[in-house]
């Protein structure tokens, strides 16, 4: 039996049988529903698209109320512990896991697409020494399609292929040399013989010594926090993606304008709030007195709760196993003290346990880049980066979809109409 939704228009009596598939209804078939025909159909007010699907993916899956994850049907959980990123990002690029010799030849191919023209160094040296770490990395992700004209033509996959190929390769490369350019730092050319994790941290970090050896512990710590970033549905970044993927531009713009989308504090910004919330209760004395001002409605407990998961952040439990990790090498600071007690007490209090506000995966990504030293603005480089096989993974998904049209949402105009024109020299007289 086909499911529909029977809908009587008060207006004009009639009833309209539409069409359910896959828990929804189509815009169109609102379309259809007029008072005459000299008005326009019905259309969905939507802000922020928070009922609209806009899409067909097979990505991503989450649950929120049951703290779901799924990456092309693989429980996160799984692959965090058993897999690394270069190959969950195959997955998600190619819907399937790799064979060893498909995943012998990606990562071999994206080894050797880590250099990146000698120009694009020359192009981010000329930014000035506090430029933003994010808006360094979003402009040369753009300019890269002057680099690569043929990444234009979308329409061969061989092409495509190539162009994801780049992307992932490069992007480290770039986030690491804009963490280097705020330090007055000469930039550190990629080491074919690390991994992908060890050779971001042999460019981040690297100083006079002849060959950099990474630590497993810090490398497998920002491997997990890749994979737990690499997507996350139709979040406002891919739907950055997405929108700019519609016009048919080549996928590094696209992905540039995911990276200014993410740059927005909304978005990648939390782990950052995170780190502000802690410096400002100061020491762990404080905490109680903390507690009680966002109890009663005087404090903000940021990196608890999360707008999709109304359970426990799937990421967050696999990320706090490695921020331990990564202490054991690092050392706690007085800050990493304030968060350990914080996220104790707020798990143990009804209050917060009530509200389901666990910890969510910021909380515990930004002690992790704390600990690290990184400062707050290179954190959104870092979710960058692991985004990029998602952004690309669901730009793909759009330029192989029929369906898919250029972006052109309605709007509701509130402003005036058929006013008069006066001239200049009449409403100046």
């Amino acid at each position: 039996m086909t499911e529909s939704l029977t809908v009587r228009d008060n207006r004009t009596g009639v009833e309209y049988d539409i069409p359910i598939t896959d828990g929804t209804i189509r815009a169109a078939d609102l379309g259809k529903i007029k008072a005459n025909e000299d008005n326009p159909g019905l259309a969905v007010y939507d802000p922020g698209f928070v009922n609209t699907a806009s899409c067909r993916s097979s990505v991503t899956y989450i649950d929120g109320d049951k703290g779901v994850l799924e990456y092309r049907g693989y429980p996160i959980e799984q692959l965090a512990e058993k897999s690394n990123f270069l190959e969950v990002s195959y997955l998600l690029v190619h819907g399937d896991l790799p064979t060893k010799e498909e995943y012998d030849a990606w990562v071999h191919e994206i080894t050797y697409h880590t250099f990146v023209h000698e120009n694009i160094k020359e192009f981010m040296q000329g930014f000035r020494y506090d430029a933003h770490p994010m808006g360094m990395l979003m402009a040369s992700v753009g300019a890269m399609s002057t680099f690569y004209p043929d990444a234009a033509n979308i329409s061969d996959p061989d092409n495509r292929r190539l162009q994801i190929i780049r992307l992932i390769a490069k992007m480290p490369t770039l986030g690491a040399w804009a963490f280097r350019h705020a330090q007055g730092k000469p930039y550190v050319y990629p080491d074919n013989d690390l991994s992908y994790t060890g050779n971001f941290l042999s460019m981040l970090f690297k100083m006079s010594e002849s060959k950099y050896a990474p630590d497993e512990r810090i490398a497998k710590a920002l491997d997990t926090l890749f994979i737990l970033h690499a997507d996350h549905e139709q979040n406002a970044s891919a739907n950055a993606v997405r929108s700019v993927g519609s016009t048919q531009v080549d996928p590094y713009s696209s992905v540039a304008a995911g990276v200014g989308a993410l740059f927005g504090p909304l978005h990648g910004g939390a782990n950052e709030a995170v780190l502000r919330m802690l410096r400002r209760i100061g020491k762990v004395e404080n905490i109680p007195a903390f507690i009680e001002g966002v109890k009663a409605g005087n404090e903000r407990l940021m990196g608890f709760g999360h707008r999709v998961y109304k359970n426990y952040d799937p990421r967050a439990k696999l990320i706090k196993q490695q921020a331990y990790n990564v202490f054991e090498v690092t050392g706690t600071n007085p800050l990493l003290d304030i968060a350990q007690e914080l996220e104790k007490i707020a798990l143990e209090d009804e209050y917060f346990v009530s509200r389901k506000l666990y910890p969510n995966v910021d909380f515990y990504s930004g002690l992790i880049y704390e600990a690290l030293e990184f400062p707050p603005e290179m954190f959104t480089v870092l979710f960058a980066i692991g985004r990029t096989p998602g952004w690309l993974s669901q730009w793909l998904e759009l330029v192989q979809d029929k369906e898919q049209k250029i972006a052109r949402p309605k709007q509701i105009y509130t402003g005036e109409r058929g006013l008069t024109f006066v001239p200049r020299d009449v409403r100046w007289a």
